[in-house]
């Protein structure tokens, strides 16, 4: 008998959630649970049963943010151009820091890490991003010599990078193109020593 219960129980926190999503990309963090009860088409009891505080509910945003951005990976493994799939991907997860960082600073300010409720989150991520850069390289799109400690470094410095920088899209395709342009195979110099004069 219990259930049917937890899945209609389920199936409400997803609806909040998606709702919760929508309404911060139309109004940011003014959004109110009221407008996001109403988004989802459920009272406000229904969200504070799931979600006791405002802060709990940014914090379930974060992680699904990060859930969905895990899942995206998979759905690259095998494509025709692993060293795009890469790249791509790479971007994704910069944008995904710039994104989440607005509630991440709420968060911390209400004296809430962002980052509790995700254990194992990171280590999925790794994998997702490793899972990625063995392809890339056996294509050739990506140099042979990055190994993942420096891969998660640089992805990890380019995020911090984005989120307390004001980069518009200019800038952060620019900057990443430098980022990207390093991870690329490098080719020596021509040898012209043994040229002639």
């Amino acid at each position: 008998m219990d259930r049917p219960r937890r899945a209609d129980a389920e199936r409400n926190r997803e609806r909040v959630l998606a709702s919760a999503e929508a309404v911060l990309a139309r109004d940011g963090l003014s959004a109110s649970m009221r407008a996001i009860a109403a988004e989802a088409g459920v009272g406000l009891g229904t969200i504070y049963r799931n979600f006791p505080t405002q802060e709990a509910l940014y914090q379930a945003i974060i992680v699904r943010r990060t859930k969905a951005l895990i899942a995206e990976a998979a759905g690259l493994t095998g494509v025709p151009d692993p060293g795009q799939a890469f790249f791509g991907y790479f971007t994704r997860v910069v944008e995904h820091a710039m994104r989440t960082k607005a509630i991440a600073d709420l968060l911390a300010r209400a004296g809430i890490d962002p980052k509790s409720g995700m254990a194992g989150i990171g280590r999925d991520m790794r994998h997702a991003v490793e899972a990625l850069l063995a392809p890339a390289q056996q294509a050739g799109a990506v140099r042979p010599d990055l190994r993942m400690p420096e891969l998660m470094a640089i992805l990890t410095a380019t995020c911090m990078a984005a989120e307390h920088s004001q980069w518009d899209a200019r800038l952060r395709a620019r900057t990443l193109a430098i980022v990207f342009d390093g991870m690329r195979p490098q080719h020596p110099p021509a040898d012209f020593s043994s040229g002639s004069a």
